[in-house]
């Protein structure tokens, strides 16, 4: 997604654009599964995408439109927060991640000045001297292409931040994701929500129609387990130990799982390289802000870009590259570290302290413009 964003920017910035991929977009089809891999799209992202022209292309497919969101531990001691409170429209949408890579795909094979190369697996990466120096990338068909910039977002185990030698810092949280779409008898409210407990937190993001999205964080121990179980079992399961506010009356249509980790690379770029998304950073999931801190990094990369482009500038020069950093490198730092005194916050279960952050939740629903200066940093405002 991330990758996609970034190459469809750039070739409407006019610049020569090629797309390597591992594996084509499947196309979409109203009858296709939900995808158990979603995205809470903030407004900022949802702008992003409608400036580059993708943002039709989604919201004609699948989305729900979410305007709350709930969190609490204790019953009585709840943080609620609502679009109205900041006089927008709605807070975001949930939506399929291949949903929005289609998205943008769709824009990408429109562009003749973008190259889409799929299957393809990378076999090498080098420098290549001539007058000025370029990267080589190539193939395992045996094709090779020249950039003047090699754009790495390949995920969190990004091969091109490794052959660049930009190096990482980080640690693994010691728990485990598990997503689990089901379908309900009644539609899903327009609120997200998420209780705090001993072992993780419990959240549901609404999908279309009669679907939801559920996120159980714990063990990997208990996730493991977890995925061992037949729809049947698994529903049983979360009927324990889910809010009672969860429709009891659902099934089971798909699960995933993922570990939690945490990275930061210790810098954006390298000579003729830059790193976007999770091949420069990965988050505590908690607040869904992963793919948004990914589509702020491609908002930040084209605006130094065309700024360079505007006065004439080598445009992939490292002082190009390092003003990209500059705008992003604090900004994500700040998101994982936050999110980071949050999770080992609601992990302490000591109750002095357990007293004090439902206290702090209750408080922190009073409206004030606090309250909604968090809020517009959560939307990316």
């Amino acid at each position: 997604m991330v990758g996609a964003a970034t190459a469809l920017g750039l070739a409407q910035l006019g610049l020569s654009v090629s797309v390597i991929e591992s594996i084509e977009p499947k196309a979409f089809d109203d009858n296709q599964p939900l995808d158990v891999r979603v995205s809470a799209i903030s407004a900022a992202s949802e702008k992003l995408l409608n400036r580059l022209g993708a943002w039709d292309g989604v919201f004609k497919k699948r989305h729900a439109v979410y305007r709350g969101l709930e969190t609490w531990e204790l019953d009585g001691f709840i943080t609620q927060f609502h679009c109205e409170q900041i006089h927008e429209d709605h807070l975001g949408h949930i939506v399929e991640n291949r949903v929005i890579q289609l998205g943008l795909w769709e824009q990408l094979e429109q562009m003749d000045n973008v190259e889409i190369l799929y299957p393809e697996i990378v076999t090498q990466f080098e420098y290549q001297q001539g007058s000025f120096q370029q990267v080589k990338v190539s193939l395992e068909s045996g094709k090779q292409c020249i950039a003047n910039l090699l754009i790495g977002c390949d995920g969190a185990n990004s091969s091109v931040r490794q052959w660049a030698g930009i190096g990482i810092t980080g640690w693994d949280y010691q728990q485990a994701c598990m997503l689990i779409n089901i379908e309900t008898q009644t539609p899903q409210q327009d609120v997200t929500w998420q209780q705090f407990t001993p072992n993780g937190p419990r959240s549901l993001l609404p999908l279309p129609d009669n679907h939801a999205s559920l996120v159980w964080y714990d063990s990997p121990q208990t996730i493991a387990k977890l995925m061992q179980f037949n729809p049947v079992q698994l529903a049983e399961q979360i009927r324990a130990h889910f809010p009672e506010r969860l429709d009891p009356n659902f099934i089971v249509l798909d699960k995933g799982s993922f570990p939690l980790t945490r990275r930061h690379a210790n810098q954006y770029y390298a000579d003729n390289v830059v790193i976007l998304g999770d091949a420069a950073h990965t988050i505590n999931p908690l607040a869904g802000q992963g793919v948004n801190l990914g589509f702020k990094d491609v908002d930040a990369l084209l605006s130094v870009v065309a700024e360079a482009l505007g006065e004439n500038q080598i445009w992939y020069q490292n002082s190009v590259l390092a003003e990209y950093q500059n705008q992003r490198y604090k900004d994500n730092l700040l998101m994982q570290t936050g999110m980071d005194m949050f999770y080992k916050t609601f992990s302490n279960n000591l109750m002095p302290i357990k007293a004090i952050r439902n206290l702090a939740l209750k408080v922190a629903n009073i409206d004030s413009p606090i309250k909604q200066k968090v809020l517009k940093y959560a939307l990316g405002f």
